[in-house]
């Protein structure tokens, strides 16, 4: 599975990540101007929080918020492993937002869905990564450390 990586010694902070994502993603508008207007606020669904360093959902391999969610909103895609809610079952109980290792899925102040990146799913490609001027966020395949064998 492709997950986004995020370079700590690149990242400036900028929050050109933020911006886009809640632009192309989140608003109705599609577009920086539009979306800056819009009500309610688009939300994204990476942030850069305290130091300079992008947060976004890790797809987890046995996510808990799949496993919390009692109507099945939050699903994983079968073909791609991509987590994602299906927002018009979302009944805004927020055991998803409760159970994220993360902290990175957040309730919808206006609109009472939870908000988490799905890496684009329906683009191809994440906007996030797309638009960094640093390349501090790549896409790569994701490494699984249980197979690795640590020596003393």
């Amino acid at each position: 599975m492709k997950v986004i990586k995020v370079d700590p010694e690149k990242c400036t902070g900028c929050h050109q990540c933020e911006l886009w994502c809640g632009s192309e993603i989140a608003s109705v508008g599609k577009e920086l101007p539009l979306a800056i207007n819009e009500q309610p606020q688009p939300v994204p669904r990476v942030y850069v929080e305290g130091k300079k360093f992008a947060i976004q959902c890790r797809h987890c391999d046995d996510a808990p918020c799949v496993k919390a969610c009692p109507n099945g909103t939050m699903r994983k895609d079968p073909e791609t492993g991509l987590i994602y809610v299906h927002e018009p079952t979302c009944i805004a109980c927020w055991m998803c937002v409760m159970v994220c290792p993360f902290a990175i899925i957040n309730p919808s102040p206006t609109i009472k869905v939870a908000i988490k990146c799905d890496r684009c799913r329906n683009m191809g490609y994440p906007i996030c990564a797309e638009i960094c001027p640093t390349q501090a966020m790549t896409i790569v395949d994701r490494k699984d450390y249980r197979k690795k064998k640590f020596t003393t």
